[in-house]
């Protein structure tokens, strides 16, 4: 189960997501540190390996799962130790069963969780003991650490499922369970009966803020360098450093870029020369020798935010650009910052979820919502 452990890498510019989880590796000694597991099946244990060359490090131990008693250990920069009657739960094809899972939940597929509880439905709905059978082996597919968590229920467990997929007589995977009688089988069955309707009640809902809406491609804003406006700049237009001249208070300045560092700094001559350069980066050369004013780096953010809306509310043409790309996630490359641009991974991207903030404005105020 991924949970909340998400994380990712870059791949030619791609975000790919993953997960990770804790492992041993043996490399002489035992170090205790992380497996990420990827999307595109690729699993990182001290270098990026496919699914096939993981079972191998798994079969030849260097991704642990025996760990022998008294075998020296160590946490990276936090402790050594030597194992003292340690006990493992892991196996090689236990650890292989979950990361395959995690891969299949990272790509949005069903695991084998999913494709058991598929299974138990073709049987609910056609109870041929065939169909039982394919759920049994679908069952018994899920890694027996995941499957009591297979139906979600923490009270109940998995006791519905595995007597449901023996059946009357049968015997579940867990030796200690006698044979399944028929009133457990009829309780296994009811159980599933309410299920069903509780997961249709559900699915009919609607949410409170409508359903979900489909996510478009991300956008990116690379790093440019424009001297002159063009005709059609299309994405190039929603750059700071486009030459789009706004007017803040009573200046003019040639871009948010020469706007945001003319109002950084403290000396109001440093402030004119940086509104007079010739190019954006030649205005934040100028800034980047000057004291800032006093808490700028509490207000910058909402600074950046006004210049914007008065960019894109003095420019209607370079607004129209900003609509046009709809839910896109924008991405900014600023190299100078990694607090304005996302920069492969590495920065907050400031300035693209400002303009994110800014697009939704301008459709509030083009779909007329009232009251704000």
């Amino acid at each position: 189960m991924i949970g909340r452990r998400i994380t990712y890498r870059i791949a030619d510019g791609v975000r790919i997501p993953g997960t990770w989880r804790h492992a041993f590796i043996r490399n002489g000694n035992y170090f205790l540190t992380d497996l990420f597991i990827y999307a595109d099946g690729l699993i990182d244990c001290w270098g990026l390996v496919t699914i096939e060359e993981f079972e191998e490090k798994l079969r030849t131990g260097w991704v642990a799962t025996t760990l022998p008693d008294g075998a020296q250990a160590s946490a990276y920069e936090m402790a050594s130790w030597k194992f003292s009657e340690p006990r493992s739960w892991l196996t090689p094809e236990l650890v292989v069963a979950e990361v395959r899972d995690s891969i299949d939940q990272l790509n949005g597929r069903p695991d084998s969780t999913g494709r058991c509880l598929a299974a138990v439905d073709a049987f609910l709905a056609d109870r041929t003991e065939e169909n039982r059978a394919v759920a049994h082996a679908a069952f018994l597919a899920i890694p027996v650490s995941q499957r009591h968590y297979a139906l979600g229920d923490m009270d109940n467990k998995d006791w519905p499922l595995r007597v449901l997929v023996a059946g009357p007589g049968g015997r579940t995977y867990v030796p200690s369970d006698p044979p399944v009688s028929q009133e457990a089988h009829d309780r296994a069955l009811a159980y599933f009966e309410e299920r069903a309707s509780w997961s249709a009640k559900r699915d009919a809902q609607v949410p409170a803020d409508g359903p979900a809406a489909p996510h478009a491609p991300a956008i990116q804003l690379y790093h440019s360098y424009p001297r002159e406006p063009l005709p059609d700049p299309g994405h190039l237009g929603l750059r700071n450093d486009y030459p789009a001249p706004l007017t803040v208070g009573e200046m003019d300045y040639p871009s948010v870029t020469h706007a945001y560092w003319a109002l950084s700094v403290a000396q109001p001559e440093v402030r004119a020369e940086i509104t007079a350069a010739d190019t954006a980066a030649a205005a934040r050369e100028l800034a980047a020798g000057a004291p800032r004013r006093e808490g700028w780096e509490h207000a910058r953010t909402a600074v950046m935010t006004s210049l914007l809306r008065a960019k894109y509310e003095q420019h209607p043409e370079l607004a129209e650009v900003l609509l046009a790309t709809d839910d896109a996630t924008l991405i900014y490359d600023d190299m100078d910052s990694d607090f304005w641009g996302e920069n492969a991974g590495r920065g907050r991207n400031w300035t693209g979820r400002l303009l994110e903030l800014v697009r939704s404005e301008l459709h509030m105020r083009r779909n007329e919502i009232p009251g704000l």
